[in-house]
């Protein structure tokens, strides 16, 4: 529809009531009873003048409103919905206006949370390669400049510069992890299996680094021996080696690190709770953020990539079930995950 000129609509509504007017004196001029032809015209020109007003100047609304409204949709089908006879056009439209802002007010605050997301991974994982490939900078240049006949410091220097790749190749095997679980490309083969003896299997694995610490790895006093859970069982148990290591990691020396089992009907609740130094309340919310540290100095320094806690909440996810953690600052911290019972 051509959009109509304000002086138009003002031209059409004179031209009317000019000629209505003209109606009028007529029709009185040649009526014999002038208290008839009063009764009988001042209604009917009224209504005709009603109509003929309500038609130009819905018409000049419309014809404004319908760009606007394409606009914000999009889309011809969407202005079809538009009723160009209804009555409560102005309702129509601020009730969609109203909606699409509110649509477009969210979508802006999700694209500013992503860029700050991206922007922030970005820096963190950046930050966290640089440092082992400084590290590595720094021991090729010494054993380059003469350090390689050292025999005091070549071995040393090699050997701490394996350690930093293996650092690099952890964050590497890390993000690849949590891509594919993000992106559904990692498939979870589900078993059947004994979760009670699949933390025996982290426990001995991890003995050492806790026998350092002086922590206890141990189960629950109720824990049942023979749980059966359906899962898949190798990322299950990339879920309680990131657990308890991470218990010991920031447990303090001589403590403990209890793993329990809760039966919830069709579900188990797996806990594993320590006694270490806990976390602030603040940083709760962030904790299964990626490379989100509570303690940077002393995380590095036990040599974790940051991305353990966030592949455990991907992890169990991804099995439909969830993940959550309560901790006091100074008394320790629980982290409880579901799984299937089988």
């Amino acid at each position: 529809m051509k959009s109509i000129a304000p002086q138009k609509i003002v031209g059409f509504i004179t031209v009317t009531f000019l000629v209505l007017a003209v109606l009028f004196f007529l029709i009185n001029y040649f009526s014999p009873s002038l208290a008839i032809s009063l009764i009988i015209t001042i209604p009917l020109f009224t209504g005709i003048a009603f109509s003929a007003v309500n038609y130009f100047i819905n018409l000049f609304i419309y014809a404004k409103i319908k760009p606007i409204y394409k606009t914000i949709h999009n889309f011809k089908s969407a202005a079809r919905d538009l009723d160009e006879n209804g009555s409560d056009i102005f309702s129509q439209v601020n009730r969609e206006v109203t909606e699409w802002m509110k649509g477009k007010t969210m979508e802006i605050q999700q694209l500013k949370q992503l860029e700050k997301y991206r922007k922030d991974f970005l820096g963190n994982v950046s930050h966290e390669l640089k440092t082992p490939i400084f590290n590595i900078q720094g021991y090729i240049l010494t054993l380059l400049e003469g350090g390689i006949d050292d025999p005091g410091i070549n071995m040393l220097y090699l050997k701490r510069t394996e350690r930093s790749i293996d650092r690099m190749i952890s964050i590497i095997e890390d993000l690849e992890s949590i891509s594919k679980l993000e992106s559904g490309e990692l498939e979870l083969n589900f078993t059947r299996f004994n979760i009670y003896q699949l933390v025996e299997e982290v426990f001995d694995l991890q003995e050492v680094r806790a026998e350092k610490r002086k922590i206890k790895l141990r189960f629950g006093r109720t824990v049942d021996r023979n749980i059966h859970v359906r899962a898949d069982k190798p990322r299950i148990f990339q879920v309680l080696s990131n657990l308890i290591v991470n218990s010991i990691n920031y447990g303090k020396d001589g403590g403990t690190t209890t793993v329990s089992f809760y039966d919830m009907d069709n579900l188990v609740l797996v806990e594993v709770r320590d006694n270490g130094i806990g976390i602030a309340e603040r940083d709760l919310p962030r904790i299964f953020e990626r490379f989100y540290r509570t303690d940077k100095s002393r995380s590095r320094e036990q040599g974790g990539t940051g991305l353990g806690l966030a592949i455990v909440k991907h992890i169990i996810e991804a099995h439909n079930q969830t993940v959550n953690v309560n901790s006091t600052l100074g008394k320790g911290t629980s982290f409880t995950f579901t799984l299937e019972k089988a």
